[in-house]
């Protein structure tokens, strides 16, 4: 008899892969100047987001819940501009990455963002060149493709529309479709 007691999939061959899985938002300025943070617990930029609770809450919930804790604004619509899986490391759980474009936000709302202290030390309205430059890896790679797009874009999708635009899936922040 075989012991299956320390390896879950042993014991039922049937179960799901525990994955981590993140949403972010891509959240802009007039001017198509994009929100990126600077966190607390790790070395360079972000954007708000973070992981999706394991009790049944969407990637698109995560999006909302996280915008709303880190930078205390209301998002009411998103649409999902990239998929990106991630590949385990022996440092990294990897996982899977939902990314949104949550349209442009005015001046006004903004203006009425406030840090989650314990997670964020401040943040920046870049314009999207820069803002590439100081993410990182994947998520870099991820922005970007979601910018070729044209999320964000002046005159392109804006809270509110329902238009469709294309949605690119990543391996690693690299397209392969």
């Amino acid at each position: 008899m075989t012991d299956t007691s320390s390896d879950p999939a042993a014991a039922d061959p049937y179960a799901p892969p525990g994955i981590p899985v993140s949403a972010g938002a891509l959240i802009f300025a007039p001017g198509g100047r994009l929100l990126i943070l600077k966190p607390t617990y790790k070395s360079g930029w972000t954007i708000p987001g973070g992981i999706m609770e394991a009790d049944g809450e969407t990637p698109w919930e995560a999006c909302r819940r996280e915008v709303r804790e880190e930078v205390a604004l209301d998002v009411t619509f998103g649409r999902l501009v990239a998929v990106d899986f991630l590949r385990p490391k022996p440092s990294k759980a990897g996982g899977m990455r939902f990314l949104f474009d949550c349209g442009v936000f005015d001046d006004d709302a903004l203006d009425g963002i406030e840090l989650q202290e314990e997670e964020l030390s401040e943040y920046l309205l870049a314009e999207p060149a820069r803002a590439l430059e100081l993410l990182s890896g994947p998520l870099r790679r991820r922005v970007g493709a979601a910018l070729a797009l044209g999320a964000g874009a002046e005159g392109g999708p804006a809270v509110g529309d329902t238009g469709a635009p294309e949605c690119v899936y990543l391996e690693d922040g690299r397209p392969v479709l």
